[in-house]
């Protein structure tokens, strides 16, 4: 004896007695009025089938709707607006550094890099790297800063004896190049400046603060891992 098989379109109504599944699928799919399934019945059978649409497709529907396309649209008006605010910035941070304000902090910093590296020469090129980077971190010339930190990890290596192995200096110099004191961040305030706040600026002193206390504690752990044996052995 033969089967036959009728396929029909279900429509249901979403309310609070809906299982809490069905109404992910609902939201899923969009569809403001009803959830909408497929019911098929397989011959004389009381029973049916009741299928939905496949979750991980409307799901992904809905990220791409919601979320790629909106946050797409915000990353472009972020962008754009940051680029004046940037701008203005970095063109202040160039005429310190044309200035002479990065050198004179240069020469500041020496004493403190000296005992912060013992190892390296008052007068290697390193210690020159070095004292670059930071002035330019503190000021917030990260494209400046870059260039002398890859020098510096050039120039530390060439007093390193055990190539391959981080020697004392240079987790010392990667330790205050990640925490970073700031004094002027201008990447920060141009962030809160898109974001439309009245003061973008009000940030100087709590940055200055943290970023201090970071630096701080940073130096001082690793000062501290570095006199432990078992770090001492791979120097060796």
């Amino acid at each position: 004896m033969g089967s036959s098989k009728t396929e029909g379109a279900l429509h249901i109504v979403v309310d609070e007695r809906t299982p809490a599944l069905w109404k992910e699928i609902f939201k899923a799919q969009r569809n403001p009025e009803y959830l909408l399934a497929k019911i098929r019945f397989e011959g004389n059978s009381s029973s049916a089938l009741v299928s939905f649409d496949d979750v991980k497709f409307t799901r992904l529907n809905q990220v791409t709707n919601d979320g790629i396309i909106k946050y797409a649209k915000v990353a472009v008006e972020l962008a754009i607006g940051l680029i004046g605010i940037m701008a203005l910035w970095l063109g202040i941070m160039k005429i310190a550094e044309e200035a002479g304000l990065v050198a004179k902090l240069a020469a500041l910093l020496k004493p403190v890099t000296t005992r912060l590296f013992p190892d390296v020469p008052a007068e290697h090129p390193a210690m020159g790297a070095m004292i670059m980077n930071i002035s330019a971190n503190m000021l917030g010339l990260a494209n400046a800063a870059t260039p002398f930190g890859l020098k510096a990890m050039e120039e530390l290596n060439k007093l390193n004896k055990k190539l391959g192995t981080a020697t004392d200096a240079m987790c010392t110099f990667l330790v205050i190049n990640t925490s970073s004191v700031q004094l002027i961040p201008a990447t920060v305030i141009a962030l809160r400046a898109a974001a439309g706040s009245s003061n973008p600026t009000d940030i100087l002193g709590p940055v200055i603060f943290a970023t201090t206390i970071n630096t701080t504690v940073g130096v001082i752990v690793v000062k501290l891992l570095a006199k432990l044996p078992v770090f001492r052995r791979q120097l060796e």
